[in-house]
């Protein structure tokens, strides 16, 4: 959730957008300060399309535009701005969120100077509330809508319990709700 993260999350993210369906993945993400700016690209709803003359591939509006479903997989490791990323994802209604309760803490620090023997002192300062006001996340975490622990048996044999679930969730999802891209519609007669 940082300068790295958010460059990351560009270059995979935009070759997925003809995707039918999309897994954010922010387990053991130790936060940061670019969730906001994953949310925004992530709500985008689509409102209109354009086709080229000569294809019947739309173009859609706006730029960037998700328009199948989504999940989001967290963890206990999931911490501060890695907390914060699945609460805002849940609240934009983007979708479930599939996993084990996140770390709990978000409070963030600003670093006040090295010490002498090279230590760094941070100190608290920016809490983290809903829209109503009430002090969120802090000391509990979020709570995923689906519980699914990746037990130390699953995960010795290479399974992964959590992405597993993620994958029948959107499989489900697509069959009663399929992602359908606009359809050109039959081009204009504009002569009288």
């Amino acid at each position: 959730m940082g300068a790295n993260g958010i460059r990351e999350f560009i270059k995979w993210y935009y070759p997925q957008l003809k995707k039918e369906g999309l897994i954010v993945d922010v387990r053991s993400n130790g936060g940061g300060n670019v969730s906001r700016m994953l949310i925004e690209r992530l709500r985008r709803k689509l409102l209109a399309a354009q086709f080229p003359r000569t294809s019947e591939e739309p173009n859609l509006y706006p730029d960037g535009v998700f328009i199948g479903p989504m999940v989001c997989l967290l963890n206990e490791n999931s911490s501060s701005d890695g907390d914060i990323f699945p609460a805002m994802f849940r609240e934009a209604g983007l979708g479930p969120l599939i996993g084990k309760r996140s770390w709990g803490g978000v409070v963030g620090i600003t670093n006040r100077g090295t010490l002498v023997d090279g230590g760094i002192v941070n100190v608290p300062e920016f809490g983290f509330t809903n829209a109503k006001g009430d002090w969120i996340i802090e000391g509990y975490g979020v709570d995923p809508d689906i519980p699914v622990e990746n037990d130390p048996k699953s995960v010795i044999q290479g399974k992964d319990p959590q992405l597993e679930r993620a994958v029948t969730e959107l499989l489900n999802k697509l069959k009663t709700k399929p992602t359908v891209w606009p359809k050109r519609a039959p081009d204009p007669v504009k002569a009288k």
